[in-house]
């Protein structure tokens, strides 16, 4: 697992930690029932407080990414396919928000963004 946190963003570093596992799980290179590392491992890797990882990992099982086995350690859960894939469609929209977003603040138009967006779809 690869995580990189900005300690200068105004997101929260446990928000940072949380995005980034939701996507290594949405995009398959974190596997159902792997292990994540140990709150005290993953602490000391990250240079974090383990409060700061405990209250990720307790987000993440709140949200139904990740099971945690008291003594055992916190596992990727068993998803649904269905939720797998609505998880996905969200983090397209999320980032398609906010290429829009970019793009208005740049003073382009609506038309504009669909001409942007068109051409893209060409090439793909």
């Amino acid at each position: 697992m690869h995580i990189i946190l900005n300690h200068n963003s105004m997101e929260p570093i446990y928000e940072q930690l949380m995005d980034q596992i939701k996507k290594e799980i949405i995009s398959g290179a974190l596997q159902e029932n792997d292990a994540l590392p140990s709150v005290r491992a993953l602490s000391g890797e990250l240079r974090i407080s383990a409060l700061t990882v405990k209250k990720a990992y307790d987000r993440l099982e709140e949200e139904g990414f990740v099971v945690t086995v008291h003594g055992k350690g916190t596992y990727v859960a068993v998803t649904d396919r269905q939720l797998a894939a609505e998880a996905r469609k969200k983090d397209v929209e999320d980032d398609f928000a906010a290429a829009v977003q970019k793009a208005k603040a740049a003073g382009l138009t609506k038309d504009e963004i669909r001409e942007i967006v068109e051409i893209i779809l060409e090439e793909y």
